[in-house]
């Protein structure tokens, strides 16, 4: 520890230093709790700096692995450095790390070029978060069944943690498809102006699916998985069969639990 320092920091002070270090740059504070041990205190910033960065882009890589491949690992890399700059970690779960990174691209003047970007990102995500959420049991139907059927409108069901809804201005899923695939017959044969897309993610034993729904179905199922009772649901449905769809819904495990909405 520097001299300057007369009173031992506790660990938070050391931490705060070394985020401001790390994040923002100031190396004031920080500087002045390392040993210099043959290399200056700015150096081993640097050293950890560097590091802090590396890991942040590499878990952006993991979790957007189409879009490294679609503007390459140079472009790939710098914006990262500017998302990481802006949206720094809010906790150590790497996993979790990069939810902002759509809405970033979709702000980035860089990739402005690259107009459907963002909606891959988007899609992109949702399918990491699938990857990595918890396994939890799918609603036992018998549960159902032992409801009163004048309650069923009342119900509100829980999604299950791996499903997600996208819904996306270009034809996003295929795309995604074909860049992982590295098929660029089926790249170059996309029709960008084929969207819009409407899309339900969900993890199965066999891996993630990317579904796609009508409008009028994806809009259904997006009421369903924000708590919003059954009946108000159904009401809203036109145009397909919303029975049909909720039966779709429940025999694909969509669901968690539910519990009953109090009566208005």
């Amino acid at each position: 520890m520097s001299a300057s320092h007369s009173a031992v920091p506790t660990l938070l002070e050391v931490q705060r230093a070394l985020r401001r270090s790390l994040v923002e740059h100031d190396d004031g504070e920080a500087a002045g709790y390392i040993l210099a041990d043959g290399l200056a205190s700015e150096g081993r910033l640097n050293v950890y700096r560097n590091t802090f960065i590396g890991a942040l882009t590499t878990a952006l890589r993991l979790a957007y692995p189409a879009v490294h491949r679609l503007v390459g690992p140079e472009f790939f890399e710098g914006a990262a450095r500017i998302f990481i700059e802006k949206e720094p970690p809010r906790g150590a779960y790497l996993d979790e790390y990069g939810s902002g990174f759509p809405e970033f691209l979709a702000q980035f003047r860089q990739a402005a070029s690259v107009a459907y970007l963002p909606d891959v990102a988007r899609l992109e995500w949702t399918v990491s978060r699938a990857l990595h959420a918890p396994d939890v049991e799918a609603l036992d139907l018998s549960r159902l069944v032992a409801v009163d059927p004048a309650d069923h409108g009342r119900i509100a069901f829980v999604p299950h943690p791996s499903v997600g809804l996208v819904q996306a201005d270009c034809p996003a899923d295929t795309i995604w498809r074909a860049v992982l695939a590295q098929d660029d017959a089926a790249m170059a044969a996309i029709d960008l102006g084929s969207g819009p897309v409407w899309l339900m993610v969900q993890r199965f034993a066999t891996g993630v699916e990317v579904t796609r729904f009508s409008k009028q179905e994806w809009r259904f199922a997006n009421r369903l998985c924000v708590d919003q009772p059954l009946q108000e649901a159904l009401d809203d449905a036109s145009g397909f069969n919303a029975s049909a769809a909720l039966a779709g819904h429940l025999a694909a495990g969509r669901f968690t639990g539910f519990r009953l909405e109090t009566a208005p």
